[in-house]
């Protein structure tokens, strides 16, 4: 790999540099870069991804939007595994929970989907919720369970058909830019190119250092999951995703047994994170206290990173201070859910070619994305 020259660099093969790497490889010629020996190692080797419409903050919500057609009639030759299962989602709510109950159905109101549940049929609904616990339900219909693997891997058979080069077990060492080219170097060498593109999810910031790029204020956030058995796998068929509206605990069915989460948010610094036994304890106790459930096993336990900024939106754009340094970064949890829009957009600023209709129609600019927006 000693010298090799290429138009693009993408540093991080995780979703979001392999679906962009994937979509530049159409055009131009790029070499995707990856500091683990496995692609997608860290936060999206670790999603329990869903494609909720409802989920995340506004701008997330328009990706999502922009970005169904992809998941529900993917191009031809992507995969030849469904990307989407339906899942259906109970949103719960205790009684001094009514506040943001009420402004959730008031914010989703026009979205579709969305129905509010009275209190006496939410045990018919999620049968091992503990009676009396909630006062308030709200199922959300249009939300499916997302295959991860299969779309990783897909956008990588993809960048790899289109002729894109990928480097895996090359953490980039230092980035140096000179007579309009960068130089990177890398654990297996040196790489000169035009544009780099830091797609290096929680050790963006570190990139951007390194490049002399400004600041974007990107906080790593450490979230917990468990995997336990469930009382009765035969009732999982028809069982409901189930959050607490303040996102303080979710509770999932998968592949027969139960995966529960405190959602926990916990600043931190990049690395392979690990469970604590803090979050753990937590995780129990929010989920004892809200099902009729008594968790003496943990079948396996893992953390990932969800990676933010302040406004809890992408960080999408140029850097104003390093020339053909590009940012795609900050996609929080919701990376994976948005990877197909969020990487169209991201080819158009990177190539200067016309925004994809689908997100110019979910009302979506540069402007909302753009790193200067958090200097």
């Amino acid at each position: 790999m000693t010298s090799k020259h290429y138009d693009i660099v993408v540093i991080g093969a995780g979703i979001a540099g392999a679906s962009v790497a994937a979509e530049l490889a159409a055009v131009t010629d790029v070499m995707l870069v990856e500091a683990e020996a496995q692609p997608a190692y860290h936060a999206t080797g670790r999603s329990a991804a869903m494609f909720a419409p409802s989920y995340g903050p506004p701008v997330i919500q328009k990706f999502t939007s922009a970005s169904a057609n992809f998941f529900h009639t993917p191009p031809e030759g992507f995969t030849e595994t469904p990307l989407l299962a339906p899942c259906t989602v109970l949103m719960i709510g205790t009684a001094k929970q009514q506040n943001a109950v009420t402004q959730f159905i008031h914010e989703m109101s026009d979205s579709g989907g969305i129905e509010p549940v009275a209190m006496s049929e939410l045990t018919a609904i999620q049968p091992l919720l503990r009676e009396g616990y909630a006062q308030y339900g709200i199922l959300d219909r249009a939300a499916y369970d997302i295959d991860v693997h299969a779309l990783h891997a897909a956008f990588l058979k993809q960048f790899k058909r289109n002729g894109g080069v990928l480097s895996a077990a090359s953490p980039v060492q230092a980035m140096t830019h000179q007579d309009g080219q960068w130089q990177l170097t890398t654990k297996r060498g040196s790489i000169t190119a035009n544009i780099v593109v830091n797609a290096a999810g929680a050790w963006a910031d570190e990139i951007g250092q390194m490049a002399g790029a400004e600041k974007i204020g990107l906080v790593p956030k450490r979230r917990t999951a468990l995997l336990i058995a469930a009382p009765d796998a035969a009732m999982l068929d028809k069982m409901p995703m189930t959050i607490d509206i303040d996102e303080q605990f979710y509770l999932k069915p998968q592949a027969g047994q139960l995966l529960i989460s405190p959602a926990n948010e916990d600043p931190m610094q990049a690395c392979d994170v690990q469970p604590e036994e803090m979050d753990v304890a937590l995780c129990i106790d929010r989920i004892e206290r809200a099902f009729s459930l008594k968790i003496e096993k943990i079948i396996s336990k893992w953390a990932g990173l969800r990676s933010f900024v302040a406004d809890k939106q992408p960080v999408i754009g140029y850097s104003t201070q390093a020339k053909g340094f590009f940012w795609l970064a900050g996609q929080g949890g919701y990376g994976i859910q948005t990877s197909p829009a969020i990487s169209h957009f991201a080819r158009s600023l990177i190539l200067d070619e016309p925004l994809p209709q689908s997100c110019i129609d979910a009302g979506l600019t540069p402007e909302m994305l753009c790193p200067s927006r958090l200097i």
